[in-house]
C-alpha cells in the first residue's frame, strides 16, 4: 500500500487550535482510515502540546528552510489561510485544505479561501469542521492555473516599442 503524507502549515502566525484540531483523537482516526500514514507538522511559533500515535507518525518542526520541498512531497496540504501559503500550494499542484483562524480580527482569510474555493482550486472550513473537510473528495479539486512569468517582460517589452 502507497503510503500517504499531509503537510499542515500554520505559517509564521499562531494558530495552536489547528494543530490541536489535526491531533484529535478522532481526526487521527479519520486520516488512518483514509490511508494516511504520517504527518509533518510546521508549527511556527505556536505553543501547544505535541502528541503521539502508533498508527501514524506524527512529526513537528517550527520553519522549513525549503517550504517548497515539503508542499512536493507530500499529498494532502492542510493550511492556515494565508495568501502567500495558499498560492504556492496551488502553484506546487497538491490538494489544498485550508482552515480558517476566526480568531483573527478580520476575515480577509476567509474572503481568499472563499474566492479560491469557488473557483474549485481548495476545500475550506474552521477547526470544528475539519473531520467533515477531510471526507470530500480531492480529486474533483481543479488544478490552479500555471503562471506565465515571462508576461511581465512582454508587456514591458511592447510598451518600450511604442
Amino acid at each position: 500500500m502507497n503510503k500517504k503524507h499531509i503537510f499542515v502549515t500554520v505559517g509564521t502566525t499562531k494558530f495552536d487550535k489547528l494543530i490541536s484540531a489535526m491531533t484529535n483523537e478522532n481526526i487521527l482516526n479519520s486520516l488512518i482510515k483514509l490511508g494516511y500514514s504520517s504527518i509533518q507538522f510546521q508549527t511556527g511559533n505556536g505553543n501547544f502540546t505535541t502528541v503521539s500515535n502508533e498508527s501514524i507518525e506524527i512529526k513537528y518542526k517550527s520553519f522549513f528552510e525549503n517550504f517548497e520541498d515539503e508542499i512536493k512531497r507530500s499529498d494532502l496540504v492542510i493550511s492556515h489561510a494565508g495568501a502567500g501559503s495558499c498560492l504556492e500550494v496551488l502553484q506546487c499542484g497538491k490538494p489544498l485544505i485550508v482552515v480558517i483562524n476566526e480568531d483573527l480580527m478580520d476575515n480577509h482569510q476567509y474572503e481568499l479561501a472563499e474566492h479560491l474555493s469557488k473557483q474549485g482550486h481548495l476545500y475550506y472550513c474552521t477547526c470544528e469542521s475539519l473531520e467533515k473537510t477531510l471526507s470530500k473528495d480531492l480529486n474533483i479539486l481543479e488544478p490552479y492555473p500555471k503562471v506565465d512569468v515571462d508576461t511581465f517582460g512582454k508587456y514591458l517589452n511592447g510598451i518600450m516599442r511604442l
